[in-house]
């Protein structure tokens, strides 16, 4: 045997190679890897014309503040006699203002939403590619994710639940929160530079406060600001760690709510034939009452929530704003222009720096987004060494490997288990060697295991030990009895897992031929026919046989069939092995089948060579033809059936 050759099913497995989400793991490191990325100078180029264009609107803001002052000194002064023409004085002031709102809303902040929601648009697309590379790597990830979860919450081995809400939703509302809290730091930063410095340079003494000299109005600005802000963000954080967690408890309801909606649908038709409505109902029912619950406390804290917002904007805006200088013009030592323009400061300034307390809500959902995250990037980083993974719940001890293809499969003390680090084996094989052309029947009562041991050989059973030694080069494919077929064409269900460019129109319709379904070929490059997928289209027995046409295509050098037959009726059966034995002449076939007997061809010959038979833990093999033809040398690469 050849150890070093392993079977590329197993590689990651054996090497843990670095997952596409490995630095994803943390919060930071879930926010820089765009940044950090092959896609680095966009992310750049859009972050820092954001800041630009952030850095401008909040100096827009202090010119505006300044002509609104302008504009309430010119209304002020309208009887003065002093003014010549106080309403083209308004009217200047009043226009100056408009203008200044236009270039601020319409340019400087339209132009940074549509870049904004740009960067949105592409760090999402790219999250999302990196999470699918991920899942969908030959590792099997997404298999793993699902197979190794524990019931034991804390364990190592516990997998995140609602993994399409995941990458889905959580990544969207990760992504688009954490530019929002981005921008509102950048605006609180601009802010402070900007209106600070116009502050300072309006500021001026106060009687009574004259060792604080010229700054004495500033100061007192300053310390309003860092007072009220400060202590209601603490308030606001108090509240935002409760929306926090309820927000998070809310997503995880409505996740296990919609996956069990999308389980029903897909098990439509067995819930009708059973009459099973009421029982899906309750379910239903129970878990959505789960929602309920957490919507309602968190509905009582949102309110709260708005509550404590609009009393702090009213007093920020009517009082704070303008206490601060309020004592110099009681002094007179500033003009009502420039107590105006200075608690129009103060107010956008609070406003600016309140920013926080605004969006505590849009946080809390920030943090529990970016924590579902990272727990599916954690457990994909996991699931690597899948082996290790199924070992912290039972054992997990299976080696794969390689040799010369003239020693055929080989299996040696094959021990499948369930969960439990303590459990004993339910079945056991001894040393069983397959050669090109035999064909193996797995016989034996429901829940022997027979499926179990087509999981295991392909790497697809987490608990046991054993060592299945693969021949090199052959290709091998897996045929199961539940197909779900994707949204994709006719040809390309056919020719899965390789894309359809690799084969031309004549092979697959060929195959479809001879697999029965040529009255199909004519649809070879539909995605769907009246509206309606292959997959609603297609009865049990037409997806089996569309199975059937991709084992014609790819001509596999080891086949697996899991209940690949059990559609079809006798007829259908026997045509279905026929055109493989025809076919595909040099396959090594190995069978699950409910039938007590392995099927025969129309002239009365046997298909299989063998008969496994397992009985009580135990498998028996039991020889019914000598092999079907001499050893030859096939070559390919792994494939896998849908």
């Amino acid at each position: 045997m050849d150890k070093g050759n392993t079977d590329s099913r197993f590689e990651a497995d054996s090497t843990a190679k670095s997952s596409p989400v490995a630095s994803m793991h943390s919060f930071w490191g879930l926010i820089r890897a765009y940044w950090v990325s092959d896609r680095w100078r966009e992310a750049w180029a859009l972050t820092l014309a954001i800041l630009l264009l952030t850095a401008a609107a909040s100096k827009t803001s202090v010119w505006m503040a300044v002509a609104s002052g302008e504009l309430l000194n010119s209304i002020v002064n309208i009887h003065d006699p002093l003014v010549l023409d106080p309403l083209a004085g308004i009217l200047s002031s009043a226009g100056f203002l408009v203008l200044l709102v236009l270039i601020k809303e319409v340019g400087f902040v339209g132009l940074r939403h549509l870049l904004s929601t740009t960067l949105h648009r592409k760090w999402r697309g790219w999250l999302n590619g990196r999470f699918n590379d991920a899942l969908l790597d030959t590792n099997h990830t997404h298999f793993h994710l699902q197979q190794g979860n524990s019931t034991i919450p804390g364990s190592p081995a516990a997998m995140p639940d609602n993994i399409d809400q995941r990458i889905h939703e959580s990544i969207k509302g990760m992504t688009g929160g954490a530019i929002g809290l981005a921008m509102g730091i950048a605006g609180v930063a601009t802010s402070v530079v900007f209106i600070g410095q116009s502050l300072l340079q309006l500021s001026t003494e106060i009687s009574g406060f004259e060792f604080l000299g010229r700054y004495g109005s500033a100061t007192f600005a300053f310390v309003a600001i860092a007072v009220y802000v400060p202590v209601s963000t603490w308030i606001a954080a108090r509240i935002g760690r409760i929306l926090e967690k309820l927000t998070l408890k809310l997503q995880q309801t409505e996740g296990s709510y919609r996956g069990e909606l999308t389980i029903f649908l897909r098990r439509s038709f067995q819930v009708a034939a059973s009459r099973g409505e009421g029982v899906q109902r309750s379910v239903n029912g129970e878990l959505y009452g789960d929602i309920d619950k957490v919507w309602s406390q968190l509905n009582k804290y949102d309110a709260g929530y708005m509550s404590f917002t609009a009393v702090y904007n009213f007093f920020a805006a009517r009082i704070v704003a303008y206490l601060p200088g309020l004592l110099p013009y009681m002094s007179n030592t500033i003009s009502l222009k420039n107590y105006i323009t200075g608690a129009e400061l103060v107010g956008s300034m609070i406003n600016d720096c309140s920013w926080f307390i605004q969006v505590m809500p849009a946080i809390a959902n920030l943090k529990a987004n970016a924590g579902r995250v990272t727990e599916l990037a954690g457990a994909i980083n996991l699931v690597q060494k899948p082996s290790e993974l199924y070992q912290t719940n039972g054992v997990s001890e299976f080696r794969y490997g390689t040799q010369h293809e003239f020693f055929g499969l080989t299996i040696r003390n094959l021990e499948l288990m369930h969960r439990e680090t303590t459990a004993q084996p339910f079945l056991s094989l001894t040393n069983m060697r397959f050669r090109q052309g035999d064909w193996v029947y797995l016989k034996g009562e429901s829940g022997s295991g027979k499926s179990c041991v087509l999981k295991a050989i392909n790497g697809l059973w987490p608990h046991g030990r054993g060592d299945i030694t693969f021949p090199e080069g052959v290709t091998t494919l897996y045929a199961a009895q539940d197909i779900k077929l994707p949204s994709v064409s006719l040809k390309q269900l056919i020719s899965l897992p390789m894309n359809e460019t690799e084969f031309p129109d004549t092979a697959i319709a060929t195959a479809l031929y001879r697999a029965g379904m040529g009255d199909l070929i004519e649809h070879l490059h539909a995605e769907r026919i009246d509206g309606t997928t292959w997959d609603q289209m297609l009865s049990g027995g037409q997806k089996q046989k569309l199975v059937l046409t991709r084992i014609l295509l790819h001509a596999p050098g080891i086949l697996f069939l899991d209940e690949a037959t059990s559609a079809l009726d006798p007829h259908s059966k026997i045509a279905f092995h026929q055109a493989i034995k025809d076919h595909c002449p040099a396959a090594t076939v190995i069978s699950v089948m409910h039938d007590q007997d392995p099927p025969k061809s129309l002239d009365g010959f046997n298909f299989y060579s063998f008969i496994l038979d397992i009985r009580n833990g135990r498998a028996e093999l039991e020889t019914l033809s000598a092999p079907a033809i001499a050893f030859g040398h096939p070559t390919g690469t792994i494939i896998a059936a849908e």
